[in-house]
């Protein structure tokens, strides 16, 4: 059967990841607890491909990257090279909307430790191949850190040998859409910003140049 761009949010696929859902739902039930649906724009030209929601983050709001330090530093990002308008709230409390950009995560539910197995990035991997052959209009994808980038590949039928993962790395695929580009950065989490291996202007040149690609692309 065909997966569908987004999981039903109580999805079942991974009897570990439900397991701690239930856990964090019943400790926090006023959060979301489930599978974090894409956020963005369906004419999309970008798709930015995250791990997994966090456990105070996206698994507590709903939105992907809304509400732990790593979406602090990417919806700036993201306004800053034109993918947004409105105003961005750290809770989602906002008015703010995606423009040509979508985000989404190659897993969908909160793992333990933010660490799924690959077995749970198997099961999960149909749903981001659906999301990527949903987005008609996609020309470029940045890759947030090297699991994103290996899992993007996997659901584009590449093989992850022949395309390392580097930051700043760029690669050439053939889409469901046609000709697609592959940028990635380390992902943009605390502890890559904290022990400065991953700079706000290293985080900023990735999204430089998929906004000079897509305006070379037009």
């Amino acid at each position: 059967m065909t997966a569908r761009p987004e999981p039903a949010r109580d999805c079942a696929l991974c009897p570990r990841l439900v397991s701690y859902r239930q856990d964090n739902a019943a400790q926090e039930p006023g959060w979301f607890n489930g599978a974090v649906p894409s956020f963005g724009d369906p004419d999309a030209r970008l798709l930015i491909v995250g791990l997994a929601p966090g456990r105070t983050g996206a698994n507590r709001t709903g939105r992907p990257f809304t509400g732990d330090w790593a979406g602090d530093l990417l919806y700036p990002t993201l306004a800053k090279y034109g993918f947004s308008a409105g105003r961005f709230d750290p809770d989602g409390k906002d008015d703010l909307r995606l423009t040509g950009a979508m985000i989404t995560n190659a897993v969908r539910c909160v793992p333990p430790q933010n660490k799924p197995v690959g077995e749970e990035m198997n099961k999960c991997r149909p749903f981001l191949a659906a999301r990527i052959g949903a987005l008609a209009n996609l020309r470029a994808i940045i890759a947030l850190g090297r699991i994103a980038h290996e899992n993007t590949l996997k659901a584009l039928g590449a093989r992850p040998s022949a395309h390392a993962f580097t930051h700043g790395g760029r690669h050439e695929l053939d889409g469901p859409q046609g000709p697609l580009t592959l940028l990635s950065s380390y992902h943009c989490s605390r502890y890559n910003t904290n022990t400065g291996r991953l700079t706000e202007a290293m985080f900023h040149d990735v999204f430089a140049s998929a906004r000079a690609f897509l305006a070379q692309a037009d």
